[in-house]
């Protein structure tokens, strides 16, 4: 497998199939590669979407703002989506491990966990929040692509794809947290 098609339309996917970049080769629209790559782009369109707030420019750790992490996290699903797509690139372990690092710097301004939290505080933070959901929903497709074979995925980009929701979830809660919000636990009433 190859790239994807970097064309607006070409017609040729009108009864349901797709094809990659550089090759004949086509796929259903609904294979697991095919949900994978979609879901990837999903999360990395709403990250965009994130990164436009206007509290994306405030500060998240220390030389970056909430929009910078995020524009970095994009070019690194890039690099994800070019991989399942199956080009010779991957998330090398450095990339995880500055993951591990912003979420571990994060949790260090943050109180501890004692339970769920019900998703909302403010508007980016809750932005985040359905990211991290999106994240969790390109990881289980990617895992699928995995289980079934067709394209050998490397160990990083899952590690890094499990780290990712988790980054997300420390960013909203700081994003909550900077903004003076108070984290509400599910009443389960």
């Amino acid at each position: 497998m190859c790239y994807n098609i970097l064309m607006l339309y070409t017609g040729k996917g009108d009864k349901g199939d797709t094809g990659v970049f550089g090759c004949d080769q086509r796929m259903s629209k609904s294979s697991a590669v095919a949900e994978a790559l979609g879901s990837l782009d999903e999360i990395n369109s709403f990250l965009g979407v994130c990164k436009m707030s206007e509290n994306a420019r405030n500060p998240y750790l220390e030389g970056y703002s909430f929009a910078d992490m995020l524009d970095w996290v994009q070019q690194q699903l890039f690099i994800v989506q070019a991989h399942i797509a199956g080009a010779d690139k991957t998330i090398d372990r450095e990339k995880t491990a500055r993951v591990e690092a912003a979420i571990d710097m994060t949790e260090k301004e943050l109180p501890p966990i004692k339970s769920f939290f019900v998703s909302g505080g403010t508007t980016f933070a809750a932005q985040l929040d359905f990211a991290r959901t999106l994240a969790r929903r390109a990881e289980r497709r990617v895992v699928s692509v995995a289980e079934e074979g067709t394209v050998t995925v490397d160990e990083g980009v899952l590690a890094f794809l499990n780290r990712l929701s988790s980054l997300l979830y420390a960013m909203a809660r700081l994003a909550n947290h900077k903004s003076g919000i108070t984290e509400m636990p599910p009443s389960y009433k």
